[in-house]
């Protein structure tokens, strides 16, 4: 026999013409369903690694961040540079800062970074690379959502 949809007033007289407990077909629904997933984000983050040497703070792993955030090593230092106000130098995978800073306030600086110059602001994934317009305009083109943004650089 079959049925219009409007020959009944709720889904409890659906399921009992077809002889079905509501209850067990929820059960068997929510049995089938994937397990969630705890991990929301592949990409971590470097930490900074770094010692004051005198007056200066040198960070060790600056070669290894700027590979892991797929920046140059030049535009990165003068971030750093820029943010903390000081003059850098790089010297074989280091950095080189002219005064005593400590590793916390280093990758606050790090993390403020990569939200605004790695992760996509519409995707939120750090698959970006930057590209020069000319005329000293970058964009920030995302190559997993292919978003496109200018930055302030």
């Amino acid at each position: 026999m079959f049925y219009f949809e409007n020959d009944f007033k709720n889904i409890g007289e659906i399921f009992s013409v077809m002889n079905v407990d509501y209850d067990d077909l929820l059960k068997r629904a929510l049995e089938l369903l994937p397990e969630k997933r705890t991990v929301k984000s592949r990409f971590k983050p470097p930490v900074v690694v770094s010692f004051c040497q005198g007056n200066r703070t040198v960070i060790k792993n600056f070669k290894e961040i700027c590979e892991t955030l797929r920046r140059d090593e030049n535009f990165v230092a003068k971030y750093f540079s820029k943010e903390l106000a000081v003059p850098v130098k790089t010297e074989g995978g280091i950095l080189i800062l002219q005064g005593k800073f400590d590793e916390k306030s280093l990758n606050e600086r790090l993390d403020y970074f990569i939200k605004k110059y790695v992760i996509c602001k519409e995707c939120k994934q750090p698959d970006t690379k930057l590209e020069s317009e000319g005329r000293g305009v970058v964009v920030m083109v995302c190559e997993a959502c292919g978003a496109r943004s200018t930055m302030g650089v």
